[in-house]
């Protein structure tokens, strides 16, 4: 079956546009169209869609303020899109669980890798879509290259001042936040505070090797090895069956 969604932006010109990209894209049955952030709850209230394309900065309540006020009426969310002209909002529409953040002009092509993100994540999980669920994906912008990474790729986030580096793969981009601010994001049950200055997946430990004073040190798939802190031992080795 198509998924059904609503498209909402305060430039019709915009709206017309995507609506024209989705029925040449991908199998989506566009229900409604609105032109603020009242008329996205209204319509998000009445159609009940399975997906919403929405502008960020609109008139009265923007996109953010959109899933707020559903949030707070306990409205059941649907996978949301952002689609907007503006990069620099994107860290914020991770953190609120969007699927993806679009950028206008919207390419054929990024738009259909979109839905063939939606289709690949069964359509119920949209009702446990809520604001304190773990990130699954970063938005990382390096200079003019921007890309998504998803967080079960990162191995290890390393504090770098009020920055926050991590490793992927053989990328090692910088994040604009602490890793403080980053850790109450993740999902506790992949990634493990290591030491003051470290987060690690746990599905990257290769081995742990007892160190000289009883410390722990793990090695990971990568090559790199983080030391565990002895505040942190007894947890880890709970978590690890070590």
């Amino acid at each position: 079956m198509p998924l059904s969604a609503v498209i909402v932006d305060d430039e019709q010109l915009a709206r017309d546009e995507l609506a024209y990209l989705l029925k040449n894209v991908g199998d989506v049955n566009v229900v409604a169209q609105g032109k603020n952030g009242l008329e996205a709850i209204s319509l998000i209230k009445e159609h009940n869609p399975d997906l919403v394309f929405l502008d960020v900065q609109m008139p009265g309540l923007d996109g953010f303020g959109v899933i707020k006020k559903l949030l707070d009426k306990k409205v059941p969310l649907p996978k949301i899109v952002f689609a907007t002209a503006f990069d620099q909002y994107a860290v914020k529409a991770f953190e609120v669980n969007a699927v993806d953040y679009l950028l206008k002009p919207i390419e054929p092509e990024r738009l259909a890798a979109a839905l063939d993100k939606l289709q690949a994540t069964p359509l119920g999980a949209r009702r446990d879509a809520h604001k304190d669920s773990p990130l699954e994906q970063l938005f990382v912008r390096d200079g003019p290259r921007c890309w998504f990474i998803p967080l079960r790729d990162v191995s290890v986030f390393s504090a770098e001042g009020n920055y926050v580096r991590m490793q992927w793969g053989q990328e090692r981009p910088l994040l604009g936040r602490s890793l403080a601010a980053l850790e109450s994001k993740l999902d506790p049950q992949r990634f493990f505070r290591a030491n003051r200055q470290q987060i690690i997946n746990l599905e990257f430990i290769r081995s742990v090797d007892l160190g000289v004073g009883g410390r722990l040190h793990v090695q990971l798939n990568d090559g790199r090895e983080v030391q565990i802190s002895r505040r942190q031992a007894r947890q880890f080795r709970e978590r690890t069956t070590v």
